[in-house]
């Protein structure tokens, strides 16, 4: 039998270094995270009805050119800008809560739906995206014109 000699210390260190490694592991991530980030999140409602599904974005004052909708494998992104109003100075607000800049939503995509008959439009302020059901599975990649 081998005998060791009793270290107080050593489960602390052993503890500590747990700590540091976890630290280094949150810290990564939260990197990660700040990359990622955009300016801001718009609200979105989903639904399913018997014959296809819907996306509902909250993307008022945001002109449809400046969205983009993209379909690949399983995700549909919603992508887009809205643009600070021209014609304002920025003296003449006392109060700005609107949130300008770029914007990105992901949804993943059930198996039955068709790609090729995704449709989208926009109406006072809401990108409604229709996807309808399908049989037959795709995965190719399409971007998809907004009405």
């Amino acid at each position: 039998m081998l005998v060791t000699r009793f270290d107080p210390f050593r489960e602390l260190n052993d503890l500590r270094h747990g700590i540091n490694h976890l630290n280094t592991a949150l810290s990564k991530l939260d990197k990660a995270k700040k990359d990622e980030r955009f300016d801001f999140v718009p609200s979105a409602n989903t639904r399913e009805a018997d014959d296809a599904y819907f996306v509902e974005i909250d993307l008022p004052g945001i002109a449809k050119e400046e969205i983009a909708i993209d379909v690949d494998d399983k995700v549909l992104r919603v992508s887009g800008e809205r643009k600070v109003r021209t014609g304002h100075k920025a003296d003449d607000y006392y109060k700005v809560e609107s949130r300008y800049g770029r914007f990105e939503r992901r949804f993943a995509l059930p198996e039955d739906v068709e790609h090729d008959a995704i449709e989208a439009a926009s109406q006072e302020g809401v990108l409604v995206v229709k996807i309808p059901k399908a049989r037959q599975l795709e995965r190719a990649p399409k971007k998809i014109e907004i009405k």
